[in-house]
């Protein structure tokens, strides 16, 4: 078995906590929906100070996934915001259960996970135990779970299991049957008042085999079973040799670590029933006394909307998502972002999206350490300002009212933008809050700062960068910023110099896209190459390498610039355009959140375009050859603002067909080149054209029209021209019916043609136009 990461604190619990921040919560009580209740109540604990917190952990057959770690992030949740004003501690409480559950010949059929788990990997089930107990410590300790102060094992408190069975018996709430021992579920009339299932027959539901001759009810529950001949786990008892039933284990555990009565006890929705039922069930009937206040669950967590399951392939686990790129704090990040009695639908998308959002967190914390070196501390000597009191205020009342993450998780965003705050103050509400939130942010940034860990070639860049700016050489000083990007890192200027970070996952992609017309605009600025080729991607990426690779093959001593929008590249397609973006500054990736209109991604790239020639490429067009001489020899000529290898011609404004030229009527949108500087005098492309066919059509005509001033002007040139380019399947119009395309091109056709129908000035050979009112059911063009 090998593991894809390693802890970077291989000694889990052992590990210390983290230090306290010297910026407390203000004092307060949290407040938790408690499932016995059905109502939100505030966490009181018996004994003032300490709250006694039991959590149900993994049964270490496997390593937990993503769905088991969402659960116990809540507990560490539920812990730090106990904590947080330092009034009170949690003594935490997980345990391990390392021993099978199953009867041998369920064994046979795989059922019993720790005993099938030892004869599927040769080992014996207590080295099985081991080694998934080390990768769940290694696990809570890379997602930033702070330690429980007990992990019992169940191996170890077999004794306390069959002491606790012998109480019940003498009670009178159980029974031996065959060397078996269970539970009467009849003597406990409180029965079902966690999971409301009160009925016999729904009871039944909870059980997790086939119904067991032996006992009296059906709902009845083993607390302790007989070996049968075989068996390789058992231990010695009363009733013969045998193994704990499942549910007994965690009440002996947290009898024996946190008394008979606890404060708090939490877990999945899965343990509501039966195992949290029965937990309460055995141990009240035991000692007499209310087992735990308070029981806090965490809903399912899906994946792809879907319930985990290894068959399935989607039970992810940790190392699934390192492996992948993602750090587990990225998870960490997305968990804040949906709260605990919700479930949440895991998709690397979502994965994506969170990890945008701790990149940009992230990078905002580095920069305000940047702009505020040692504010942090004067700040913490002075009274907090009013604006302060009142972000801390909301952030806690959002963190003690049933744990609300993802309003505490907004509250810190906006408290960024505040400008009534300083430096200093934002900084320190970081640091406090980050008690709570656990993302590390104030220990990250000021790792970055670390100069000393830079490379020389790119400190060397960073100075030479100084004196390029103290000159006022902007251009030279844009130029090394690109040099110090492509060496792997992101420069901030600030009042007391440069400072550079790592780049981290996300900075070579602009962000994500949710209103393409609020993307800033580059057009103003001047000219960093001679060509932009401006590509939109949604879901064939290995079209858009095709092309990419294509592109930097021809290009190898051309100034060019890629820009890439992004709408749908799978998580393979994603990690190799991260490394591509990476590798150097040729290509920029902008990300939406969803599928953009085919001109709305357009214009996105057009927007961000900054070389002298845009370069419109479909990505199903591979180069092959020097596109670059003959399209900068075209965009020369005298009134030409359009070229490209494909041409239309039209004698009514209805019907197009290809033409060789040179001059044409519109260039198809496979590949269409015009300068950079036309857009500053024509626009944009109409955002209504959602689907691709017949956009060209209208931008061919609006580049060419606005060079018209009267009647006496000739409008503006297109020209063919022949490169070295291969088209390959579109796959856009492959994938769709006869009936869609015919309904889409349609569409389309129409807003051209009410657009330019009196436009015939524009055709190269005009004949007579028909009326307007009367379009066909398609359009030749694309």
């Amino acid at each position: 078995m090998t593991r894809k990461h390693q802890s970077n604190n291989p000694t889990g619990p052992q590990s210390p906590q983290s230090p306290p921040s010297a910026h407390r919560a203000p004092p307060g009580v949290a407040s938790l929906f408690n499932t016995l209740t059905r109502k939100v109540e505030a966490v009181v604990p018996r004994e003032p100070g300490i709250v006694r917190m039991y959590t149900c952990g993994p049964t270490v057959y496997r390593f937990v996934h993503i769905g088991n770690l969402r659960t116990y992030l809540m507990a560490d949740w539920i812990k730090r915001a106990i904590e947080a004003d330092g009034r009170t501690t949690v003594r935490m409480v997980q345990n391990i259960t390392d021993v099978g559950h199953m009867r041998q010949d369920a064994v046979d059929r795989g059922e019993d996970k720790m005993i099938a788990a030892a004869l599927a990997e040769g080992k014996t089930p207590a080295e099985i135990a081991a080694y998934y107990t080390a990768e769940f410590m290694n696990d809570v300790s890379n997602m930033g779970i702070r330690p429980a102060a007990v992990y019992p094992r169940a191996t170890d408190h077999v004794p306390q299991m069959i002491a606790l069975i012998e109480r019940l018996m003498k009670r009178g709430h159980a029974y031996e049957s065959g060397g078996n021992v269970y539970f009467d579920v009849t003597t406990f009339p409180a029965y079902g008042r966690l999971s409301g299932n009160r009925e016999g027959d729904a009871l039944r539901e909870g059980v997790r085999v086939e119904a067991d001759p032996l006992k009296r009810h059906p709902q009845d529950f083993a607390l302790w079973k007989a070996a049968e001949p075989g068996r390789m786990v058992k231990w010695e008892s009363p009733w013969g040799p045998g193994f704990p039933g499942w549910h007994i284990e965690c009440s002996a555990m947290a009898i024996a670590h946190l008394g008979e009565e606890l404060d708090l006890h939490t877990g999945g929705m899965d343990n509501i029933f039966p195992h949290h039922e029965d937990e309460i069930a055995q141990s009240e009937a035991a000692t007499g006394k209310p087992f735990a206040r308070h029981w806090v669950h965490a809903q399912h967590l899906l994946a792809d909307g879907a319930k985990m399951a290894k068959s399935t392939g989607n039970a992810y686990t940790l190392s699934d998502l390192v492996a992948r790129g993602f750090s587990p704090y990225d998870f960490r990040y997305l968990c804040l972002t949906v709260h605990y009695r919700h479930r949440l639908n895991f998709t690397f998308a979502s994965l994506r999206a969170a990890r945008l959002g701790l990149d940009r967190l992230r990078g905002r914390v580095w920069q305000l350490t940047c702009d505020a070196e040692n504010v942090t501390e004067r700040s913490a000597s002075r009274s907090k300002s009013a604006a302060m009191r009142r972000w801390q205020t909301r952030f806690w009342q959002a963190v003690r009212t049933d744990l609300g993450l993802p309003a505490a998780l907004a509250i810190t965003w906006r408290m960024l933008g505040d400008r009534d705050l300083s430096r200093g103050e934002q900084l320190a509400l970081i640091d406090e809050w980050d008690t709570m939130l656990g993302l590390d942010l104030l220990p990250t940034a000021r790792a970055w700062r670390d100069d000393s860990t830079l490379p020389d070639e790119v400190r060397n860049l960073a100075q030479r960068r100084v004196v390029a700016r103290e000159r006022k050489s902007f251009a030279e000083a844009d130029t090394l910023r690109e040099q110090i990007r492509a060496s792997g890192y992101a420069v901030c200027d600030t009042r007391s110099g440069p400072r550079l970070r790592p780049l981290l996952a996300d900075d070579a992609l602009v962000g994500a896209i949710s209103a393409p017309d609020q993307t800033p605009s580059r057009l103003a600025e001047p000219d960093v190459a001679e060509f932009s080729v401006l590509l939109y991607s949604t879901f064939w990426p290995d079209d858009l390498r095709r092309c990419i690779e294509s592109l930097l093959r021809a290009a190898a001593d051309v100034s060019l610039e890629i820009v890439v929008v992004d709408a749908g590249v799978n998580d393979q397609g994603l990690a190799w355009l991260r490394e591509r973006a990476l590798d150097g500054s040729r290509i920029r990736v902008l990300r939406a959140d969803h599928v953009l209109g085919e001109a709305e991604a357009r214009n996105v790239a057009i927007r961000q375009s900054r070389g002298r020639y845009c370069i419109l490429m479909d990505t199903s067009v591979e180069v092959v050859g020097d596109i670059w001489q003959p399209l900068r020899e075209a965009l020369r000529q005298p009134r030409v603002v359009l070229a490209g290898p494909y041409g239309l011609v039209t004698h009514d404004l209805r019907q197009f067909e290809e033409s060789e030229g040179p001059d044409v009527d519109a260039i198809e949108g496979y590949l269409m080149a015009f300068p950079r500087e036309a857009v500053r005098r024509v626009g944009l492309m109409d955002a209504r054209y959602r689907f691709y066919r017949n956009l060209d059509l209208d931008y061919s005509f609006t580049l060419r029209q606005k060079g018209v001033i009267d009647a006496a002007t000739d409008p503006d040139r297109a020209v063919v021209v022949p490169l070295p380019v291969v088209r390959h399947e579109h796959r856009m119009w492959e994938s769709l019916g006869e009936e869609e395309r015919a309904k889409r091109s349609k569409r389309n056709f129409d807003i051209f043609l009410r657009k330019w129908h009196h436009h015939t000035h524009l055709m190269t050979s005009p004949g007579t136009p028909t009326p307007a009112h009367n379009p066909p059911e398609s359009a030749d063009g694309e």
